[in-house]
C-alpha cells in the first residue's frame, strides 16, 4: 500500500467532538432521546402482543375472517376489555410510528425551519388520528337504530 492513513472520524486530536456544522444543539439535550429510544423498544414488545392477540381473535377464533362484519365488531366493542385493548393498540402504534418518523426527520432534515415544519405536521396528524380513533372506539354504538328499528343482538339490551 502507499502508506495512506485514514484517521478515525473522532480521533483524540479533536476531543471526540463533532465538527460545528454537524452539531444541532449546544447542550446535552437531557434524557428525552434516551427515553424515546426506550419507549420504542418497550412499545414494540407490547405492540407485538396486542397485534398478534388482535389477529388471533379476529382471524382464527370462530369462523375466522368470514365472521368479521359489523355485528362482530359491535359484539367485541360492547365489552370494555376489547375497547381498552384496541385503544392501547391504536395509541401505542400511533405513538411508536410518530416517534420513528420524528427520528427520521431529525436525521435527514438539515435546516431547522424544515425540521420544525415537518415535525409540526407530524404531531398535528398524529394527534388528530389519536383523537378520532379514540372517539370512534368510545362513541361506537353497538346497538344502532336502523330505519326506526333498534337492532337486537345478543349483546344489546332488550328494547
Amino acid at each position: 500500500m502507499s502508506g495512506i492513513v485514514v484517521e478515525s472520524p473522532r480521533s483524540p486530536g479533536d476531543s471526540g467532538r463533532l465538527a460545528p456544522q454537524y452539531r444541532r444543539s449546544k447542550g446535552k439535550g437531557g434524557n428525552f432521546e434516551m427515553l424515546a429510544w426506550l419507549f420504542m423498544r418497550l412499545s414494540g414488545v407490547v405492540l407485538i402482543v396486542l397485534v398478534f392477540g388482535h389477529l388471533f381473535v379476529n382471524l382464527m377464533v370462530g369462523d375466522g375472517v368470514h365472521a368479521v362484519d359489523f355485528g362482530f365488531v359491535a359484539g367485541k366493542w360492547a365489552s370494555p376489555f376489547w375497547q381498552v385493548w384496541d385503544l392501547a393498540m391504536l395509541w401505542l402504534a400511533l405513538l411508536h410510528g410518530t416517534n420513528g418518523v420524528r427520528t427520521i426527520i431529525n436525521d435527514y432534515a438539515e435546516r431547522n425551519a424544515t425540521r420544525l415544519t415537518l415535525k409540526t405536521v407530524l404531531y398535528l396528524a398524529s394527534g388528530t388520528m389519536i383523537v378520532l380513533g379514540t372517539l370512534v372506539i368510545f362513541t361506537f354504538d353497538p346497538c344502532p337504530v336502523i330505519d326506526g328499528v333498534k337492532t337486537v343482538s345478543t349483546f344489546c339490551p332488550a328494547p
